[in-house]
């Protein structure tokens, strides 16, 4: 009896699986045809890709009343805008995959005694936007990941010479 109830739960496990791969599919597809775009100084206009590369620009009447430095910084304003937008759009395309992930039971449910690893995930640096040789690029990040449950071995010189010494 345990055993077909066992069955029928794996069951279920593999059809939410290939629920969620049918649905990795669709998004993926989905989200290959995604773009946005972002004007600033209603001149510059920049198209992204989902992955945030610029696929198209234009430039509006007036462009020429623009600095090099204005019209660069307009460039990059509105990339990074036309960025920030396609990845909110690809968050909210994602939506269906965590909402399937999350019914679906955690390795820590189905084996007994396996630890929570996403628990001990580090969280995801922001990523910058400043220009390169800017100070907040040369910042250290505000903690490092550190281990706690470690061995302490020595280096292969103090060890001998491992697996190119003669006696093998």
């Amino acid at each position: 009896m345990a055993n077909e109830h066992t069955r029928a739960e794996m069951a279920a496990v593999l059809d939410g699986v290939r629920e969620q791969l049918r649905t990795v599919a669709r998004v993926q597809n989905e989200r290959t045809r995604l773009t946005a775009s972002a004007t600033v100084r209603k001149r510059v206009t920049v198209a992204v890709n989902a992955d945030g590369t610029v696929i198209e620009t234009k430039l509006g009447a007036g462009v020429e009343d623009l600095t090099y430095p204005e019209l660069a910084k307009a460039f990059t304003e509105a990339a990074q805008q036309a960025a920030a937008a396609v990845s909110r759009k690809v968050e909210e395309l994602m939506m269906p995959l965590h909402d399937q992930r999350a019914r679906l039971p955690k390795l820590t449910e189905l084996i007994e005694g396996m630890p929570d690893l996403r628990a001990e995930m580090p969280e995801t640096p922001k990523v910058s936007t400043a220009p390169p040789g800017a100070p907040e690029r040369d910042e250290e990040p505000a903690e490092a990941m550190t281990f706690t449950d470690v061995e302490s071995v020595a280096p292969a010189d103090e060890r001998g010479r491992g697996v190119t010494d003669s006696s093998w």
